[in-house]
C-alpha cells in the first residue's frame, strides 16, 4: 500500500498510474480479443452482435460501478486520514453491496436480453448470437464485479501493482479461452463470452486467496459481509450522481447505438471496431484520472490542498501530451488498426472515419477526464454529473442524429461529430466548476488518532 499525501507529487502520480495503466490496457484486451476473434473466425454478423451487446452490459453495471466508486472514495478518505477501522468497515459495506446488487442484476440481464434487442430493432441476423452472448456476460457478472472491486479497493489504498498482476493473468487466460472455445471446441458466440466470464470468475478467486493471506486490512469471508450504514449513507452521497452519471452515459451508447443500427450491419461492425480502438486510445487518460483520483482523496483526507492542485497540473499535462501522440498514431495507421477486426472494405472505411474524427479531439476527452478525476477523488460528483447529462443528451444525442440523417448530407459521419462536441462541453463546464472551488470543502472525514503501522515507506 503506497502512502500519497507525502514526497515528489509528479513522480508519486506516475509511479502509482503505470500499474494502472498496465492493468487498463490488459483490461480492454479482454473486449478487443473478443472483437478480433469474432470478427475474423465468426465474421461481421457475429461482430456487431458483440457490439450491440456492450451499451447493454454498461447499462447493467453502470449504476452498481458509481455506487461502488462513491465506496472507494470514501476508503482512501478514510485511508489517508489513518482511520483504519472505518477502512475496513467501508471494505465490508463494499463486498456485500456488490454480492446482492450483482445476484439482482444478472437475473435481469438473462431475463430481458432477447426483449431488449428487439426493442432496439436490431437487425435480424444479429438478434440470436447478441441474446447468447449477453445472457452468458450477465450470468457471471458476481464474479466479473467481484474482481474488479477488489482491484478498486486496493487502489483506493495506494496498491496498483496487485491488480495489474491478476488483470494480466486473467486477460492471458481469456485470450486462451478464446481461441479453444471458438476455433477447437467450435462454440461460436458463447465460447467467448463463456471465456471472458471464466478467466475474470478465477481471477477473483485467486486474487481474494492472495490478499486473505498477505494484507493487514482486507479479508473477504462471507462471515464478516455487512453494512455499516452510516458509511453507506456517506458513500452514496458521493456514489449516486456518478452511479446516475453512468447510467446516463450508457443510455446514451444505447441511443447511439439506436442510431447506428439505421445504417445496417456494416456500420454495426466498424462501429464495435472502432470503438475497441477507441477504448484503448482513451486509456491513458482514464489511467491517469484513476491515480488523480486516489491522489486527491488520499490527500483531501490529509487536508493536503496544495499538493492536490499540483498533482492535478502534472496530470494534465501528461495527459495532454500522450493524447496529442495517440491522435497522430490514429489518424496515420487508423486503416490498419481496423484490418485487425475486419477484411471487409466497407467496414473498414468507415471506421477509419470515426477514428480520424473522433480521435483529433482526444485532447478534449483527456482534459475532461482528468478534471472528474480530481473532482470525484474530491468526493464532489453532483454537479460533473449534471454536466454530463447535458453534453450527453442535449448535445452528443441529438447532434449525432440530426448530422446524420439524409437532408444534411454527412451520413453515419454525422453520428461521429456528435462526440467531440459533446466533449469540448464537458471539459469547459467542468473546468470551471474546478476553478469555483467548491470540491474543497467536500471531505467526509473527522480527524482520529493516527497510527501508522500499516503503511510501508513512501518511496
Amino acid at each position: 500500500m503506497r502512502d500519497l499525501t507525502q514526497g515528489n507529487e509528479a513522480k508519486q502520480i506516475i509511479l502509482f498510474s503505470l500499474p494502472v495503466l498496465g492493468a487498463t490496457l490488459f483490461q480492454q484486451l479482454y473486449n478487443v480479443t473478443d472483437s478480433v476473434v469474432v470478427g475474423l473466425y465468426l465474421g461481421k454478423n457475429a461482430l456487431a452482435a458483440v457490439g450491440a451487446s456492450f451499451p447493454i452490459i454498461f447499462i447493467m453495471i453502470s449504476l452498481l460501478i458509481g455506487v461502488s466508486s462513491g465506496i472507494s472514495v470514501v476508503i482512501s478518505q478514510y485511508f489517508g486520514a489513518k482511520q483504519y477501522d472505518n477502512v475496513v468497515k467501508a471494505i465490508n459495506t463494499f463486498f456485500a453491496f456488490i454480492l446482492i446488487s450483482s445476484v439482482i442484476l444478472s437475473a435481469l440481464g438473462i431475463y430481458f436480453a432477447h426483449d431488449i434487442f428487439v426493442m432496439l430493432k436490431l437487425p435480424p441476423e444479429i438478434i440470436s448470437d447478441a441474446t447468447d452472448y449477453l445472457q452468458i456476460y450477465a450470468a457471471g457478472i458476481v464474479l466479473m464485479f467481484g474482481f474488479n472491486g477488489t482491484s478498486a479497493i486496493l487502489r483506493g489504498m495506494g496498491d496498483s501493482k496487485t491488480p495489474l498482476y491478476f488483470v494480466i493473468f486473467s486477460t492471458l487466460l481469456n485470450i486462451a479461452l478464446d481461441l479453444i472455445f471458438v476455433i477447437v471446441f467450435h462454440c461460436g458466440i458463447k465460447g467467448v463470452a463463456y471465456a471472458s466470464v471464466i478467466s475474470q470468475g478465477l481471477s477473483f478467486i485467486l486474487v481474494t486467496i492472495t490478499i486473505n493471506r498477505g494484507n493487514s486490512l482486507i479479508h473477504f469471508s462471507f462471515k464478516s459481509l455487512s453494512i455499516d450504514m452510516e458509511i453507506f449513507k456517506k458513500s452514496l452521497k458521493i456514489g449516486l450522481p456518478t452511479g446516475f452519471q453512468q447510467s446516463f452515459v450508457a443510455l446514451g451508447m444505447l441511443a447511439l447505438m439506436r442510431i447506428v443500427n439505421d445504417f445496417g450491419t456494416d456500420s454495426i461492425a466498424a462501429f464495435t471496431a472502432a470503438s475497441r480502438l477507441d477504448a484503448f486510445a482513451s486509456m491513458p487518460a482514464m489511467a491517469f484520472a484513476t491515480a488523480l483520483s486516489t491522489f486527491v482523496s488520499q490527500n483531501i483526507g490529509a487536508n493536503k490542498i496544495d499538493r492536490v492542485r499540483k498533482g492535478f497540473i502534472t496530470t494534465m499535462i501528461i495527459t495532454s501530451s500522450i493524447s496529442v501522440f495517440v491522435s497522430l498514431l490514429m489518424y496515420f495507421f487508423g486503416r490498419q488498426l481496423i484490418m485487425a477486426f475486419s477484411s471487409d472494405p466497407q467496414v473498414i472505411e468507415i471506421g477509419y472515419n470515426y477514428l480520424v474524427i473522433v480521435s483529433s479531439f482526444y485532447i478534449l476527452f483527456s482534459s475532461m477526464f482528468t478534471t472528474h478525476g480530481l473532482l470525484r477523488g474530491a468526493g464532489d460528483t453532483l454537479f460533473p454529473m449534471f454536466f454530463t447529462l447535458i453534453s450527453l443528451w442535449l448535445l452528443r444525442i441529438p447532434l449525432s442524429f440530426y448530422l446524420s440523417r439524409p437532408g444534411v448530407g454527412l451520413g453515419i459521419n454525422g453520428v461521429w461529430w456528435g462526440i467531440p462536441i459533446a466533449w469540448a462541453f464537458g471539459f469547459v463546464s467542468s473546468y470551471i466548476y474546478y476553478r469555483m472551488g467548491y470540491w474543497k470543502k467536500k471531505s467526509i472525514i473527522k480527524k482520529e488518532p493516527i497510527m501508522d503501522e500499516f503503511l510501508e515507506p513512501t518511496q
